[in-house]
């Protein structure tokens, strides 16, 4: 069942960012303190593998909707045992215009077919719910998400891991050599906040040389080795798309499977997206990326895919299956096809207690 989601959508991004978390996630924060309020604390001792560390249970909130301490620090709070800090970058970055975030009306599966012919979007939020998120992945100047970020890492409880999510950012005259320098330097930057785990956005439409950086594998591996330069033995994981070619998803995992010691897929799937009158829903962007129960095909796809590749070409990077993880079930359906770590983050946003609902089916 629903509940209120802790990014509320019909606010904007800064409305959001100032006086967020809500619904659940909103105890701590200046709210009045009732039932909501439960923080969610493990016994025992931490039993699950995650990149080197133990945590209480190997599932999380994927890089998006934690977009500041607060979130994450709720997140924490409530079971959430692997978090992440919504992706950053070296500088400044403004958020797409309000509407961001809006549901989506997909009969069934989101194919690729449905996603180029293009889905209906309103603010009608029931189940299955399936949303379309556009932000345009904004960040505040590093001098804010450094300390923000460090605040978050000192209140860490026993089995629970913050992960420091980043990219580079596109500018307008294209320079090779820049363009792997400011990964390197968005690294250099989340290095210093005392994060155990990294995660490299590859993901984000228009961010590559071709669409997607995951899509470009020359241009992958040279950026990841700059990174490894950078951050040396501090665990990676490099966060993809969906790969509709099996050829191309092999090339690029057998040329970055030794560089990183994780892969994260899927994001969202890009969709062209209009009202209910067929007009632009988003104003000045008629694509955006849906997530939700309408991917969840996709993420279960790759998982199953890089598992095989994983076996086949003798590497050992973990696999965090991400999307459509709206319920207990799905999790445990993205374990049973090979996961080693499962993440949400629109069935995060709408059910505050999914970690909780997670962690009483592993027992």
């Amino acid at each position: 069942m629903l509940q209120t989601p802790f990014y509320n959508p019909e606010k904007s991004y800064e409305e959001n960012f100032q006086k967020g978390p809500f619904g659940a996630f909103a105890q701590g924060f200046g709210n009045p303190k009732g039932a909501d309020s439960e923080v969610i604390k493990d016994e025992g001792e931490p039993k699950y593998d995650f990149l080197g560390f133990k945590v209480n249970s190997p599932f999380g909130i994927a890089a998006g909707p934690l977009i500041n301490g607060n979130f994450v620090q709720a997140a924490l709070d409530k079971g959430f045992d692997i978090v992440t800090y919504k992706t950053v970058r070296t500088r400044e970055y403004p958020c797409h215009p309000w509407p961001n975030v809006l549901s989506v009306e997909v009969p069934g599966d989101l194919t690729l077919e449905k996603a180029e012919e293009g889905v209906v979007a309103n603010e009608n939020y029931s189940e299955p719910l399936s949303i379309t998120n556009s932000f345009g992945v904004p960040s505040f100047p590093p001098e804010f998400w450094q300390e923000d970020i460090k605040k978050v890492v000192k209140n860490l409880r026993k089995g629970q891991i913050l992960v420091g999510a980043f990219q580079r950012t596109k500018k307008e005259i294209p320079d090779v050599e820049e363009y792997i320098k400011d990964f390197a330097r968005a690294a250099r930057l989340m290095k210093e906040t005392g994060v155990n785990v990294m995660e490299v956005n590859f993901s984000c439409p228009n961010e590559g040389t071709a669409e997607l950086l995951c899509y470009d594998v020359e241009r992958s591996a040279e950026v990841l080795k700059a990174i490894k330069d950078e951050i040396k033995n501090i665990p990676l994981i490099v966060k993809i798309s969906y790969f509709k070619d099996e050829e191309l998803l092999r090339h690029f995992v057998k040329k970055v499977g030794s560089l990183v010691q994780g892969v994260s897929a899927i994001n969202t799937i890009f969709s062209k997206i209009v009202d209910e009158k067929g007009g632009e829903a988003l104003p000045g962007r008629t694509h955006s990326g849906v997530c939700g129960h309408a991917i969840k095909w996709a993420g279960l796809d790759m998982v199953k895919r890089l598992k095989k590749l994983r076996e086949e070409l003798g590497y050992s990077y973990t696999i965090i299956g991400v999307g459509g993880v709206m319920n207990a079930n799905d999790f445990l359906e993205y374990r049973n096809a090979g996961a080693d770590v499962v993440m949400s983050a629109t069935g995060a946003m709408w059910n505050p207690y999914l970690a909780r609902d997670i962690k009483e089916r592993l027992r």
